[in-house]
């Protein structure tokens, strides 16, 4: 008897999922196929973007430990070169 009373009234929540559900069907298929290889080309693409990060960062990181000897070796060569 309380089931009837209670399934009549609907809570709002479930009424804007009910909205959001038919606007979602209003959508036509190729529109979301697009919008699905879309996101996941956006996967797959952040993979290979934290890849290209990764090698850049040990690149730049040789290049500053490089750079650090090249300049401490050569201000010794040069102190050498004094003469009296």
């Amino acid at each position: 008897m309380g089931k009837k009373d209670a399934s009549a009234t609907k809570l709002p929540v479930d009424q804007y999922r009910k909205q959001i559900g038919k606007q979602d069907y209003k959508k036509t298929k190729s529109f979301l196929k697009a919008t699905r290889q879309k996101a996941e080309v956006k996967k797959s693409s952040s993979g290979l973007r934290d890849a290209l990060l990764v090698v850049v960062a040990i690149l730049v990181f040789v290049l500053c430990v490089y750079a650090f000897f090249y300049l401490n070796l050569s201000t010794e060569i040069n102190l050498d070169l004094d003469v009296d």
